[in-house]
Parts: structure tokens; sequence; C-alpha cells
């Protein structure tokens, strides 16, 4: 499925592939129209019938991601909610002895995120997940998400990075299809992103797998050349 020898560089998606999507879910489609339900006074449908098709309007921009823009579009603050359900943050299986074996292999391993600072920062400290790669960036920082082919030129000026020898984890294949058209060579997608949900088909042209451990045994030290 994915050729170890020929790969430098790991770039992970952080939600919905190295932690469990269903936060993000239950945040978004449950916790959200429920309190925004309560603070302005409206019934449970009728903040859904609101909030949904509004953010769904956004869907793969920077502003679907941005907690700034839906705390002033919807007038609530949205960070301070998330908090509410912070217990709920939690990893995907298997995802630190990925990320551990990609570390003892030699290779670099980036999360790359389009995940807002504010969030990023409560995950991080709930999780400690930037204590197990080389870095962690987010797409806020470069004012495109990773839907944008042009994000990855960009990044690879603070990251630099040989498209040939790289792999993108990803659950979104929107994202995997920007990667590619990119140039980047090595792609894999979570088909099972969400504990709470089913596990995905696979696109016939893009590798994909349910849990990690399902590629953990492939992982080998880079090849050394004398």
């Amino acid at each position: 499925m994915i050729d170890w020898s020929s790969l430098d560089t790991v770039f992970l998606d952080m939600d919905g592939t190295l932690l469990d999507l269903h936060f993000d879910s239950h945040f978004w489609l449950t916790h959200l129209p429920l309190r925004y339900a309560e603070l302005k006074s409206l019934s449970h449908d009728e903040a859904r019938a609101h909030i949904i098709p509004m953010i769904e309007s956004e869907k793969g921009s920077l502003q679907w991601y941005c907690v700034d823009y839906w705390s002033d579009r919807l007038d609530v603050d949205i960070t301070a909610l998330k908090t509410e359900v912070a217990e709920r943050i939690a990893y995907r299986p298997h995802a630190e002895s990925f990320m551990a074996a990609i570390r003892a292999s030699g290779r670099r391993s980036v999360i790359v995120t389009n995940c807002h600072p504010k969030p990023l920062a409560l995950k991080l400290e709930r999780t400690g997940l930037d204590r197990h790669v080389d870095r962690v960036l987010s797409t806020h920082d470069f004012g495109r998400p990773k839907e944008d082919i042009q994000f990855w030129h960009e990044l690879n000026g603070v990251e630099p990075f040989e498209p040939s020898r790289t792999l993108m984890v990803d659950d979104s294949l929107p994202v995997l299809d920007s990667a590619r058209r990119a140039g980047i060579a090595h792609l894999l997608t979570i088909l099972a992103p969400d504990s709470q949900a089913p596990v995905r088909e696979q696109r016939f042209d893009m590798p994909g797998i349910a849990h990690f451990d399902e590629v953990l045994a492939q992982i080998q030290p880079i090849p050394t050349t004398v």
C-alpha cells in the first residue's frame, strides 16, 4: 500500500486522522445547536435550521474552520463552548503508536491541520499531541486551507519537503486531491475518522485504512546508503 522506503516526510492531519472526529461532529451538530438554542431562546429545531445550512455553505473554505468567524457570525463564544465538551477530545486507535513508529524510523513528521489556533491549543493541551511529532502547523497561519492547491507551495517555503518522497495522511478526500494536484506522491485516507459513525467506503483511486494498526508493521527505518 505504502512504499516506506520512498518516504522521508510524513504530513499528518489532526482531526479525524490522529484525533477522533467525534469531538468536532458532536460539537457542531449537537452541542452548538443545543447551546445556541438556550442562549438565543430558540427551539432546538430552530437553532439547527439556522446553524447547519450556514455552516455547510462555507464548507471547504478557511472560514469553515475559523472559530473567530463563527463566533462573530453567530454572536456566541465558540471557543468557550468547545471547552464545555473538551472531555470528548481523544486519540483515534493506534495513533500514538503510529506517530512513535514514524519517529523511530527516522522520518520527519509534521501535523498539518485546518484547525484554528484556538481549538488547536485546547486539543494540544488535552492530548500532548505536539510531543509526538516534529512540528505542528495550522493553515490559518497561511491564510488558505489545505483544499487550496496554493497552500502546499507556500507550505514548502516554511517546511521544505520533496513531494515525491512525502506521505500525506488525511480523512478528507478534497484535501488529498489537492495534495495530489500539488505533486505529493504518497497519499493515505482514513476510513473511520469518527468513532461513532460507520466506516466509509474506500474510493477506488485512494489507498485507505480504518486504523493505523493496519500499517504499523510496514514502517521500517529509512534505508541507509553506502
